[in-house]
């Protein structure tokens, strides 16, 4: 199939889950044998934190504005076979007005941040990446998150057939590596800094860092506060680029894994940080949510959170049961939540379309 996307970005990691994501996905694709075409808005933010200038598997085209782009971008939706639109795209409505125009066989809308999206509408506020009539004019929409989130999408937005496609991991850019000697830890947490976050933050880590002086805890991650009550053994990396992620997962005994509010409200809401973990066979700690169950064995692939005394028996586990944890955390990611796997259930959504289309006809 030939694939084009309007996103968010695919070409620095900085401050988005979307890059990493997509990177992993178009490779999948490719090795598929299919072709994709990303556009990118080349935007001031990303273009002084880009890591990634040219993806594996897709056609980057990065662009100004929407005007300087718009006839390029028709040109290339009349070849192709599937369009799509993200969340967070900056241009999503014109470009949802220009793949409806253009006619494409397949139209998709994939929202990457769906419990952020409903719940931006559930307190009445506009969400800039929705088309003003909803979602009622794409053959399928896609979701991050599963659930009952699909049946809100549905009877709310108006889409006519809505699956999940959930995130995943590549694991040819994550993997075991040797740890480094020099900046092991104890626990760990990669994140951007978010609000809602934070009280999961202090709980999961900052409190077992005041109780447990003689550990090692470190956070990654950009957009963290001036004021932000780090401690004497709670380290600051910055932002981490997606390269360097298996090296400090691998360098960490644990790592926490902490859902957004809403994500954590609407469940099925598996993050790319914790099969990128897995991946590398680091252990997990993970807030609970409904669904994680579908995604890992709580306490056999992956150590379930509650309270600060579980991270503190969690950071007690002698070596033998916590490398068996991460083991059979990895096989469970290698075997279900890869990209490639990921390209399947893609594949097998655009699948449904064609033959609902079939049955409409």
């Amino acid at each position: 199939m030939v694939i084009v996307v309007f996103g968010l970005t695919i070409s620095s990691s900085w401050g988005n889950g979307h890059a990493t994501l997509w990177r992993g996905l178009c490779r999948a694709l490719a090795a598929r044998g299919h072709d994709v075409t990303f556009f990118e808005r080349d935007v001031p933010y990303y273009a002084a934190h880009r890591d990634m200038k040219r993806p594996d598997g897709c056609n980057l085209r990065l662009y100004d504005d929407w005007p300087a782009v718009r006839q390029e971008a028709y040109q290339a939706l009349r070849g192709a076979d599937v369009a799509m639109v993200t969340s967070y795209c900056p241009d999503a409505q014109a470009a949802t007005d220009l793949l409806l125009e253009a006619g494409v066989p397949i139209s998709a809308f994939y929202d990457m941040d769906t419990p952020v999206t409903l719940d931006r509408l559930s307190r009445g506020e506009h969400v800039e990446y929705l088309p003003g009539q909803g979602l009622a004019a794409f053959d399928l929409v896609l979701s991050y998150t599963g659930g009952r989130a699909l049946d809100t999408l549905q009877r709310d937005l108006g889409a006519r057939l809505a699956l999940p496609l959930y995130g995943s991991v590549d694991p040819a850019a994550h993997h075991p590596v040797p740890a480094d000697p020099d900046v092991e830890f104890d626990l760990t947490y990669l994140g951007t800094y978010a609000a809602d976050r934070q009280g999961a933050l202090d709980t999961f880590l900052l409190e077992p860092a005041r109780q447990r002086l003689e550990s090692r805890f470190a956070i990654a991650g950009s957009q963290y506060p001036t004021d932000f009550p780090w401690g004497s053994n709670v380290y600051y990396l910055r932002h981490m680029p997606p390269p360097d992620h298996p090296r400090f997962y691998c360098s960490s005994r644990l790592t926490l894994n902490i859902t957004r509010g809403p994500m954590a409200a609407m469940g099925y809401c598996p993050s790319g940080r914790l099969f990128e973990a897995a991946a590398c066979g680091t252990v997990v700690l993970s807030d609970w949510w409904e669904g994680l169950d579908a995604f890992f064995d709580p306490w056999r692939e992956i150590i379930v959170v509650r309270s600060c005394d579980d991270v503190l028996r969690a950071l007690d586990l002698d070596d033998a049961e916590r490398i068996a944890i991460g083991e059979r955390a990895r096989h469970r990611v290698l075997t279900q939540h890869t990209a490639d796997a990921r390209a399947v259930d893609l594949e097998r959504a655009l699948a449904q379309v064609s033959c609902l289309d079939r049955e409409i006809a």
